[in-house]
């Protein structure tokens, strides 16, 4: 089951948690990632996240997905190389 981001109006229904409450069920990996995204002001590639969190990029991209299952992060591509995705968490 997979919870979603609370969005403003809907702070009245009781079945969806905010993104914190979200965070803390993810694996660790996950969790690094976000506070990786979290200090840093512009949106990063896997490459950055890997370099910046120490991960196995393989790990780092199932962190991402993970992520993205709970629409925890926002994803665009890349202007320098449109082959690369950058991330961006998606809540404050």
């Amino acid at each position: 089951m997979q919870q979603r981001v609370q969005a403003p109006e809907d702070t009245d229904n009781p079945q969806i948690k905010p993104p914190i409450d979200v965070l803390s069920e993810l694996p660790p990996s996950a969790k690094l990632v976000a506070k990786v995204l979290e200090y840093n002001d512009d949106a990063l590639t896997q490459a950055e996240l890997a370099d910046e969190t120490l991960l196995p990029p393989r790990t780092v991209r199932y962190a991402l997905t993970r992520l993205e299952e709970h629409d925890l992060v926002d994803s665009r591509f890349s202007f320098a190389d449109a082959r690369k995705r950058c991330y961006s968490l998606a809540f404050d």
